[in-house]
C-alpha cells in the first residue's frame, strides 16, 4: 500500500498544520494505533510497580526524557497521517492522564486540537490503553472501560479493554474497541488463557454491541500479543481472514495478510510478528453510504527502524536498548487505516 510509504519529510509539514487544502477532512481519514512502549511519567505511584521509569529508577526515567519521548510519538502519529493528522489514535502502555495532556497539549499535536478519553486500569505496572480523537471530525456519546477479571486468579491484573462510541463526520456512528492483551511474559503456554479470556470478554461486548446496533460498524484495534491465527483471535473471538458476505455480523481480521511481508509490527530476535491489528465487523467493510474502508497496513518509515546487527535486517528502533537511553521510539510499529467518505 503505497500511502504506507511515508518519510520523515512529512513532518515538517504536519508540524505546521493538521491538514492541507488539497486533502480536506471530509475526503479522506487516517485511524491509528500505536503501542507507544512505556510512555511513563516521571513521578513514582507507591501503587503500582512504576519504579523503573522514575528519576531514581533503573533507567533514569525523568522530566526532560519524558518530553523527548511525548514529542517523538507526536513526530510517529502525525507522519502516519500524511498531510492530514490521523481523525482518531488508539494508544497503549500509556501510565497517566499527565502524560496524554502533556501529549496533546504540549507537543505538535496541539495544532490539531485532539481530545482524549482514558481511565485507569487495574494493571500492577499501571499502563493502560488510551483514546486521543480530533473533536471537529469525531464526536463521542458514550465510552465504557471493559475489566477482565478471572476469579480462579485473583491477583490477575491486566489492562482494560475501552470501548468509544461516537459519530464520525457528523454521519457514520463508529462503535471502537482499544485492547491490550495480556503478554507472554512468563511462556506462551503459561499465558494462553488469559489472552482467550481477554477474547471471550472482547466477542461479549461486540454481541452485546450487535443487539443494540444490529449492523453496527465495529473497529476493534490494539496489541493482541497473538497473530491473527492463535486460537484467541481465529477460534474465540472468530475473526475471520475473509469476509463472506452471506454471513451477516462476522468480525474480519484485516492483519492476516500481514504475516507474509518482510517487517511486521514487531521483532523477536528473528523472527517479525503481528501482534498489532485491526478487527472490524463486515458491515464496515461493506458499507457503500458514508463511510467506506480504504485499506490498512503498517506504517513502515524509515525513522522509525534501525539495523539489526545482532539478527540481520532491522528492527524497531526502541527508546533504550537493555538499559541504554537512544531516544528511540517503540519496540511496535504504528498500524493505520483508511477510510474515504462517499455521497450521502
Amino acid at each position: 500500500m503505497k500511502y504506507l510509504a511515508l518519510g520523515g519529510l512529512l513532518l515538517f509539514s504536519a508540524f505546521t498544520d493538521c491538514y492541507s487544502q488539497e486533502n480536506k477532512p471530509e475526503d479522506e481519514y487516517t485511524f491509528m494505533f500505536y503501542n507507544t512502549e512505556n510512555l511513563f511519567d516521571a513521578e513514582n505511584d507507591s501503587l503500582t510497580s512504576d519504579d523503573e521509569f522514575t528519576p531514581g529508577g533503573d533507567r533514569r526515567w525523568n522530566p526532560s526524557k519524558l518530553w523527548n519521548k511525548a514529542n517523538r510519538v507526536a513526530k510517529v502519529i502525525l507522519a502516519a497521517g500524511g498531510w492530514n493528522a490521523p481523525a482518531f489514535v488508539g494508544l497503549c502502555e500509556i501510565e497517566s492522564y499527565e502524560v496524554l495532556d502533556l501529549l496533546v497539549r504540549k507537543t505538535p499535536l496541539s495544532a490539531c486540537h485532539y481530545k482524549f478519553i482514558h481511565k485507569d486500569s487495574p494493571d500492577s505496572r499501571g499502563i493502560d490503553v488510551a483514546f486521543i480523537y480530533r473533536p471537529e471530525l469525531f464526536k463521542p456519546f458514550d465510552y465504557q472501560a471493559i475489566v477482565l477479571a478471572d476469579s480462579s486468579k485473583p491477583g490477575f491484573k491486566t489492562r482494560d479493554i475501552l470501548r468509544i462510541s461516537g459519530i464520525l463526520n457528523n454521519w457514520d456512528t463508529l462503535h471502537i474497541f482499544i485492547n491490550h492483551w495480556p503478554s507472554r511474559y512468563g511462556g506462551l503456554m503459561e499465558t494462553v488463557d488469559l489472552r482467550k479470556l481477554a477474547a471471550q470478554r472482547l466477542d461479549k461486548a461486540i454481541q452485546e454491541l450487535f443487539v443494540s446496533y444490529p449492523k453496527a460498524k465495529i473497529i476493534c484495534m490494539g496489541d493482541f500479543n497473538d497473530s491473527p491465527e492463535d486460537v484467541s483471535l481465529k477460534q474465540v473471538l472468530k475473526a475471520r481472514k475473509m469476509n463472506d458476505p452471506g454471513v451477516p455480523g462476522e468480525m474480519v481480521n484485516l492483519s492476516f495478510n500481514w504475516m507474509v511481508l518482510p517487517i511486521q509490527t514487531l521483532k523477536n530476535m528473528y523472527s517479525w510478528q503481528v501482534f498489532d491489528q485491526w478487527i472490524v465487523s463486515d458491515y464496515l467493510l461493506e458499507n457503500t453510504l458514508g463511510m467506506q474502508f480504504a485499506g490498512a497496513g503498517i506504517f513502515t518509515a524509515s525513522f522509525l527502524l534501525e539495523p539489526d546487527k545482532k539478527y540481520g535486517g532491522v528492527k524497531p528502533k526502541r527508546t533504550y536498548v537493555g538499559f541504554k537511553y537512544q531516544e528511540g521510539f517503540s519496540d511496535h510499529l504504528p498500524i493505520v487505516l483508511k477510510c474515504r467518505m462517499n455521497d450521502r
